[in-house]
């Protein structure tokens, strides 16, 4: 769709894209892939403004103005060219809330009472966005923060935590790689927080076409895709890693009952998940079924 409005629109143009100055010449609409899209204001008669309302959701933009560090950083993600000052240790964190729950500048004072300092936060939209740790000493739990979160504020986040970086010139392709990383994570994971590491299943089958992703499930999985009680076992076993007392207080089993599924799973299968190589391969193919659900 959004290479149709290009095509269509010659104003067309993505959030992050524009400058401050002019986001209000824009009129805003959210696709169904989060991503928030303009078209100037004096390009869309009232008609085709009601009629991309039917196709798009209609938004209006408010985020906070950007710091000075802010603006270094969006000049190095968004053009490449590498500010005189940033940090020497800096990853990127991707962030999505719900827009009524809590609003971006709000947002963003919690986050830096949390730092104890000011963060630089470059916004997607004005529900998410991503964090920018520098030269962070100690360990941050994003788990923490969302429990502060929701004590103190009722606000649902969820946090997509990406690799840590030293080079200033990989910090385009990182950003990138972030966004790509967060999208495929949100289509296979509730998880509150996932690191960049526990996305890279995800990715793989993001990128693989339907054919082979439909050839890996019958050939791992043969006979037991009908079986939703026995891959449920199996993959609440890969997930509690491998761990068998996790796995049957997780499911409410007796560990008989557990190894019992474990041995049946092998015997349709011929693939044994206690050994982890083969574990590996059952989790990524399963991954590939929830993509198709």
């Amino acid at each position: 769709m959004i290479e149709q409005l290009r095509k269509i629109f010659s104003s067309f143009i993505l959030y992050q894209d524009v400058t401050d100055d002019k986001k209000d010449h824009y009129q805003w609409f959210l696709t169904s892939e989060h991503q928030m899209i303009g078209i100037a204001k004096e390009e869309l008669t009232t008609k085709e403004s009601q009629l991309l309302s039917h196709f798009l959701v209609p938004h209006t933009i408010t985020v906070p103005e950007m710091t000075s560090e802010e603006e270094r950083w969006h000049t190095l993600i968004h053009s490449g060219t590498t500010p005189r000052s940033t940090a020497a240790r800096y990853r990127f964190i991707y962030f999505t809330f719900q827009r009524e729950q809590i609003d971006p500048a709000s947002f963003k004072e919690a986050v830096n009472a949390f730092f104890a300092k000011q963060v630089p936060i470059l916004w997607e939209n004005d529900h998410e966005g991503i964090i920018i740790e520098e030269n962070q000493d100690e360990p941050i739990s994003y788990e923490a923060i969302i429990d502060i979160f929701m004590s103190d504020l009722s606000v649902n986040i969820r946090f997509f935590v990406g690799a840590l970086m030293t080079s200033l010139k990989e910090a385009q392709k990182g950003y990138q790689m972030l966004l790509r990383g967060a999208d495929a994570a949100r289509k296979h994971s509730e998880k509150a927080v996932i690191t960049h590491i526990e996305a890279i299943p995800y990715i793989l089958i993001d990128q693989s076409n339907d054919s082979i992703r439909k050839d890996l499930v019958k050939t791992v999985l043969a006979d037991t895709t009908d079986d939703p009680d026995l891959l449920k076992t199996i993959e609440t076993f890969i997930t509690c890693n491998l761990n068998g007392s996790v796995t049957a207080k997780a499911l409410y089993l007796h560990r008989n009952s557990l190894q019992y599924r474990l041995d049946k799973f092998k015997d349709k299968t011929g693939i044994d998940v206690r050994e982890f190589q083969q574990a590996v391969a059952v989790y990524i193919v399963l991954r590939a079924i929830n993509r198709e659900k």
